[in-house]
C-alpha cells in the first residue's frame, strides 16, 4: 500500500470533523491517528516511546538544542519518554496533516533481542528521536495492522503478530539505532530509561541526582552526560517539564487554582512555579485559568 492511499484510509476512519486537531484512537490498544487541518506554534509536551508515520503534511520538533523535522513518507522514531516542543508545519483543510501512531513496547524489544542474538552492534550516534524514509515493508505492516480495526475476530488473533513485526522492522531501519542500544538490557539507553521511569513516577517529589546517577549503575557526571544526550535536557530540568505541563493541564483542563495546581505537583513556592511556567509557556498561569473559566 503507497501512503497515498494509507492516508485515504485514515482520512476516511477519522470522518468529517469541524474540528482543526483531531487525534483519535482505534479500536486497537496503542494505535492512534491524527489529522490537522492547518499549521500551529510550538507546544510543549511529553513524547512516549512511539512510532509516528507521516502520511501527509509536514511536523518540527525540537528537543534540546536540535530540531528535527519529518514529511509525507517518513517516519518518527522516539525511543524514550521527552519532552519537547513540536508544531505541525505544513498543513490544509484540503490536504491536512495525517498521520498514524503506534506505542511502543519495550517487552517486545526485549523478546526480540533474544531471537536476533548480538546481530545489532552498538552506534555511538544514535539518537533518541530520530527520523528518516520508511521502508516499504513497515509501512506495509503498520497499514495491516491499522486495517484489523475493522474486523475484532482477527485482530485478537493477529495484532500481537504484526506488532512483533513492526517492532523487527523498526530495529531493523536505519534510524532505529537507540531502538537497537534499548535492546540490549544494560546498556546506558537502558538504564537511562529505567530513570526516566522513575523520576516519572516520583515527580512530585524532591529529585536526587546522585542516587538516580547511583541505581543507573553511574558516576553523577557520566549520568549527567548520558542523559542530556537521550532527552536533551538535564534530570532536573527534565522534572521540571513534568511538573509544569501536569499543571498546565489541571489549570487548562481540569479547572484548578493556580497556587493548588503548584502544590499539587511538588512546588513550594507559587512564585517560583509561575515565573517558570510563564518562562515555560510564554503566558502566566492566571491566563490559561481565565481561558478556561470562559470555557466553562
Amino acid at each position: 500500500m503507497t501512503t497515498l492511499d494509507f492516508a485515504q484510509k485514515v482520512d476516511e476512519f477519522i470522518g468529517k470533523s469541524t474540528d482543526t486537531i483531531k487525534s483519535s484512537a482505534t479500536s486497537i490498544s496503542g494505535l492512534w491517528v491524527h489529522r490537522q487541518t492547518m499549521p500551529n506554534a510550538y507546544e510543549a509536551t511529553i513524547y512516549e516511546p512511539v512510532i509516528c508515520l507521516n502520511l501527509q503534511g509536514r511536523k518540527e520538533i525540537s528537543i534540546g538544542d536540535r530540531t528535527v523535522e519529518f514529511g509525507a513518507g517518513q517516519s518518527l522514531i522516539v525511543s524514550h519518554g521527552l519532552p519537547v516542543m513540536a508544531r505541525v508545519t505544513e498543513a490544509s483543510p484540503e490536504r491536512p496533516y495525517l498521520a498514524v501512531i503506534v506505542a511502543l513496547d519495550s517487552a517486545i524489544l526485549l523478546s526480540l533481542s533474544d531471537e536476533v542474538g548480538n546481530a545489532f552492534l552498538e552506534e555511538r550516534q544514535a539518537r533518541s528521536l530520530s527520523t528518516n524514509m520508511t521502508d516499504f515493508r513497515l509501512v506495509e505492516a503498520i497499514a495491516r495492522y491499522f486495517a484489523l480495526t475493522s474486523d475484532p475476530v482477527e485482530a485478537k488473533v493477529m495484532a500481537p503478530l504484526i506488532l512483533k513485526e513492526i517492532h523487527f522492522r523498526l530495529l531493523m531501519a536505519s534510524h532505529g539505532g537507540m531502538l537497537r542500544q534499548l535492546m540490549q538490557r544494560d546498556s546506558h539507553a537502558s538504564r537511562i530509561s529505567r530513570t526516566i521511569a522513575k523520576i516519572r513516577t516520583d515527580y512530585r517529589a524532591p529529585l536526587a541526582v546522585a542516587g538516580l546517577a547511583d541505581e543507573a549503575g553511574m558516576s553523577p557526571s557520566s549520568f549527567h552526560e548520558h542523559f542530556k544526550q537521550i532527552t536533551g535536557t538535564t534530570p532536573l530540568q527534565y522534572q521540571k517539564d513534568l511538573r509544569l505541563m501536569e499543571a498546565r493541564r489541571l489549570i487548562a483542563i481540569d479547572g484548578v487554582s493556580v497556587s493548588s495546581a503548584a502544590y499539587d505537583v511538588g512546588y513550594e513556592s507559587p512564585t517560583q512555579f509561575s515565573r517558570e511556567y510563564s518562562r515555560k509557556f510564554g503566558t502566566p498561569p492566571r491566563n490559561d485559568a481565565y481561558r478556561s473559566a470562559i470555557a466553562v
